[in-house]
């Protein structure tokens, strides 16, 4: 937990209090950083610029705020900001579809599956997914954005959104089906 005395240290540059702050800030941010990322190298990056910022603007904290969701807001918005410089992500969607047809296609692929894998399972399958469409299923599945909000973060429509969200759904299913298929398993349709 983080106190007030620690915090007013950092303000003052106190290179001990922000090391202790930096160490609790890797616990609970480190796992959100490796969900949008493909290696522990990219999500350290985005987690050390994200210290910056929180170092950087802790005068501007509000007594009244939570300061983990302070920290979590600031690292997503670090995460968003970093994916946004790097908008290869274009070259993915077939500029001939048009906003309806990603919507037809963006049906849900409902399964079980993910009740029943381990996590380290799953957040490896994650990270083989391509860049948008994982981006956009960690916004959406794991940190509940809506689409609009997704598509005006990563500056693509709510189509948009929706097809990468169903692309990564039956990209990750075929994934623990072949899982499934080469560990002996019984697959189901």
């Amino acid at each position: 937990m983080i106190d007030n005395k620690l915090i007013e240290a950092c303000k003052k540059n106190d290179r001990r209090a922000q090391e202790k702050l930096y160490e609790w800030y890797y616990v609970k941010v480190m796992p959100t950083c490796m969900r949008y990322h493909r290696n522990e190298e990219d999500a350290r990056g985005v987690l050390n610029i994200g210290f910056v910022k929180v170092c950087r603007n802790l005068d501007k904290l509000k007594a009244d705020t939570p300061f983990e969701a302070w920290v979590r807001r600031i690292v997503m918005n670090t995460i968003i900001d970093e994916f946004r410089k790097n908008k290869n992500y274009l070259q993915l969607v077939d500029a001939k579809e048009t906003d309806r047809e990603l919507e037809i296609k963006s049906e849900v692929i409902e399964n079980d599956v993910w009740s029943k894998m381990e996590t380290d399972v799953l957040m490896g399958l994650l990270k083989r997914l391509p860049e948008v469409s994982r981006k956009v299923f960690n916004l959406y599945v794991i940190d509940g954005y809506t689409h609009k909000e997704i598509g005006d973060m990563l500056a693509i429509s709510d189509g948009t959104s929706k097809w990468h969200l169903s692309n990564a759904r039956k990209l990750l299913r075929e994934m623990v089906l072949k899982l499934r298929q080469s560990n002996g398993y019984e697959v189901w349709a």
